[in-house]
């Protein structure tokens, strides 16, 4: 049998191979950016690095001629699979626009192995950047509200909240108001609070294929905010964060230790945690009508909001 055959990492939305390449078995589905009929949001796709092709699918509620916050949203997949035009966003982000008055950006980031981290990260850095500056669409210049910026996304791209938030604070005139993670893709080496060992080697290889320059493994700060190389958390650089688990989910451990280390890191903020009783791994993504789907929506408005 040919080595290149060796399956790595088989799940059910990706399959891995040996010589790193790649079968994505969902999330390579698109949908037109447009007008919403069910929610008034309208949708459009802006290129803002033309060497590279990263894009953003910009989210405009029919609202009253008022300026928006503004919401960069980083979407899930792995690290490796899908997009900013991805079926499984556009009802979530038209619903989230719509509900608390929000102006999205969601990035369309290269992906792993095409593109290894840290790529995708510094792509969203730029998207974030491009946003916040308001001069790059006159729906930013004329909507949104730049002295309002919040960071979300959920899965890898909980996982690019933390990440791109950490590379912020580095970058003078980025100002974030609130970061949201939605049950964020965080790993380590050795499994904690019933993890099982299966689970920690699975996170480990997927690390080491979307990362190649990553020395520790799943023990690089970047996936395990709490290693002992990890930055340290009081220097996340908003003023409230919101961590989102379901207590079915295998990442809900790593989700709480992330909330725990941030509450006792020194970090000056406002921390919240809002933990899904009986559900699974962003599950308010595929099954948007049960209730505590519309528990986390809620949720979600109160914070962008302030309340």
């Amino acid at each position: 049998m040919d080595p290149s055959s060796d399956i790595l990492i088989d799940t059910p939305f990706f399959r891995i191979y040996s010589d790193r390449r790649i079968d994505r078995l969902v999330g390579t589905e698109t949908v037109p950016a447009g007008f919403d009929a069910t929610t008034g949001v309208t949708s459009k796709d802006v290129v803002i690095d033309g060497d590279t092709g990263v894009y953003v699918r910009l989210y405009l509620p029919g609202t009253a001629d008022k300026k928006l916050p503004l919401l960069v949203y980083f979407h899930g997949g792995g690290f490796v699979t899908q997009s900013a035009a991805s079926p499984t966003y556009q009802p979530f982000l038209n619903s989230l626009a719509a509900r608390a008055g929000l102006l999205v950006v969601s990035v369309n980031y290269r992906l792993a192995p095409e593109h290894p981290l840290p790529a995708g990260y510094e792509d969203s850095l730029r998207a974030l950047k491009w946003a916040a500056a308001g001069a790059g669409d006159p729906w930013l210049s004329r909507r949104g509200d730049l002295g309002r910026v919040f960071l979300a996304g959920d899965s890898a791209g909980g996982n690019f909240v933390h990440n791109v938030a950490m590379m912020a604070a580095a970058s003078e005139g980025v100002r974030v108001e609130g970061a949201v993670l939605l049950h964020p893709g965080f790993g380590g080496r050795e499994p904690i609070d019933g993890e099982t060992p299966a689970w920690a080697e699975l996170m480990d290889k997927l690390w080491v294929y979307a990362c190649p320059e990553a020395t520790d493994g799943a023990d690089d700060p970047r996936i395990n905010p709490s290693a002992a190389a990890a930055p340290s958390l009081r220097d996340l650089p908003c003023e409230r964060v919101l961590v989102c688990a379901a207590e079915r989910d295998m990442l809900r451990a790593r989700n709480r230790a992330y909330y725990e280390a941030l509450a006792a890191s020194g970090w000056g903020g406002t921390g919240e945690w809002l933990e899904s009783k009986g559900e699974d791994h962003v599950f308010f993504l595929f099954k948007p009508g049960c209730a505590e789907a519309a528990a986390l929506m809620d949720r979600l408005v109160a914070f962008f909001s302030g309340n």
